[in-house]
């Protein structure tokens, strides 16, 4: 028997966007007065999608995302509307450097390098990282001409071409496959990497655009390396404080075990098929699962969009969290982390550490670290058992950071198809699947597959539909 459908608005799915859609829905309810009933659809028994925060004795271990980007402010801003404001953290200043690995070693990206191009030519003359022919490739860049064309090109494509193959090999690959997970021969640069992009059109040069950039900035865009690790923050007990806080307000609006097998339209609106036979009629559905999943659900609604969103391929990871004794670090860590070029034929496509990058996330004598092993470009490593992969983590801590010890904890966690793939011409691919969307009044997609990959980017999609759904269904009074 179907539930009738009212003033109400379904969110499929439990990830950080349809938790923000399910929260902002609510919030607007409440300013303007206008009853509404939400209803969230999870899956699974655990809401979050892929940020999970777990707890380990005195340690704080995150098991996805660990940090939201400060600069796309909707996360913070939602956090704040929840009365997190006095949760939130900083990095810590001290640690704020990447190593990439070099030789079988770490080496620290030079100063003012920001994920793939230098602000200041004297860092890079005196890294190792670098051979003379590299450097002097680089010193090239402001001198090369600006690209005319205006189709999108692939981010090994733009990279080669502005600052010569040895930066993508030894510093671009492994920074997108630390974000993204991705093949950077596939990855679209102007889906991953726009302000770069922006900055040849602009300037004519990376170099001169990134310098621009860091005078604005000032003298904190000095030494520092890598992402620019200011701008990222946290919580106190982890990035699942968030998901929390949001299921805590939605209470018994959040239906678990609820799998969604079919959606159809009605005359008041949509008809949500469930798997154990029940159906919900809503004014409204914001889908915020998966672009694979969700495909199949649209397939009898529109062919177009559907193949689509089947078009848009996903990576698998795991994430090995470890805990060590401080002093099992001959040389402890004085960085946030180190990322390892697919060309060192290594088995971890990165390393970080928890317990520097933020403050109380274990006690002085222990060490939170991270590794991520798998992506695009390491698929075959998650054909291995935890164990295997536990394995792996420590011999290569071994190898690195001469860790010869045992770690006193071992957790893995396994995100199979989790990170969607921005290959070349993925904008346009958005901008096709946003205009099938329209033709569908009533029904909003949201979710990481479309234009960001990040919390903030997922908490502002999910608010820019609630905000549609709302007024879908209040009218343009709303």
């Amino acid at each position: 028997m179907a539930e009738r459908a009212g003033q109400k608005i379904v969110v499929i799915g439990g990830g950080v966007a349809g938790l923000a859609a399910a929260y902002r829905l609510h919030e607007l309810t409440a300013s303007r007065q206008f009853p509404i009933e939400v209803i969230l659809l999870e899956a699974g028994s655990r809401l979050g999608g892929a940020l999970e925060t777990i707890r380990h004795g005195d340690c704080t271990l995150e098991c996805g995302a660990d940090s939201i980007l400060s600069e796309k402010p909707q996360a913070i801003a939602l956090a704040e509307r929840l009365g997190l404001g006095d949760q939130i953290v900083r990095t810590q200043e001290q640690f704020r450097k990447t190593f990439v690995v070099r030789g079988g070693k770490l080496i620290a990206i030079p100063d003012g390098f920001s994920l793939m191009a230098p602000a200041y030519i004297w860092p890079i003359l005196k890294s190792p990282l670098f051979s003379v022919g590299g450097k002097l490739r680089m010193g090239l860049e402001p001198f090369i001409p600006r690209r005319q064309a205006s189709e999108d090109e692939s981010l090994a494509s733009f990279v080669t071409r502005r600052l010569g193959r040895e930066v993508l090999e030894r510093v671009a690959q492994p920074l997108a496959a630390g974000i993204y997970t991705a093949d950077p021969d596939k990855l679209s640069a102007t889906a991953t990497m726009p302000r770069f992009v922006e900055m040849e059109r602009h300037y004519g040069s990376l170099v001169l655009g990134l310098r621009a950039a860091a005078k604005k900035r000032g003298a904190e865009a000095r030494g520092t390396s890598g992402a620019r690790w200011s701008l990222f923050v946290s919580f106190r007990r982890g990035v699942t404080t968030l998901i929390d806080a949001i299921a805590t307000r939605l209470g018994d609006d959040i239906r678990y075990n609820a799998e969604v097998r079919g959606i159809s339209r009605t005359d008041s609106g949509w008809r949500i098929a469930m798997a154990n036979g029940d159906a919900i009629d809503a004014a409204a559905v914001i889908s915020a699962i998966p672009a694979a999943p969700v495909s199949r659900l649209v397939e009898p609604l529109d062919h177009a969009l559907a193949s689509n969103l089947a078009g848009i391929d996903y990576a698998s990871a795991a994430v090995v969290n470890l805990i060590f004794r401080t002093a099992d670090f001959p040389n402890p860590p004085a960085s946030f982390g180190f990322v390892v070029p697919v060309s060192e034929r290594r088995k971890i496509i990165a390393g970080s550490f928890s317990s520097l990058k933020y403050a109380d996330r274990s006690p002085a004598n222990l060490m939170v670290a991270r590794v991520f092993i798998g992506g695009a470009l390491q698929s075959a490593m998650l054909t291995l058992d935890d164990d295997a992969l536990i394995k792996a983590a420590c011999e290569e801590f071994r190898a690195l950071l001469s860790v010869q010890a045992k770690p006193q904890f071992a957790h893995v966690r396994r995100w199979a198809d989790s990170m969607p793939q921005y290959a070349v011409g993925h904008l346009e691919r958005v901008k096709a699947i946003r205009e099938r969307v329209a033709t569908l009044p009533g029904f909003y997609l949201v979710g990481a597959y479309l234009d960001g990959v990040g919390i903030p980017d997922c908490v502002r999609h999910g608010e820019t539909a609630a905000a549609a759904a709302f007024a879908h269904i209040r009218g343009p009074s709303a």
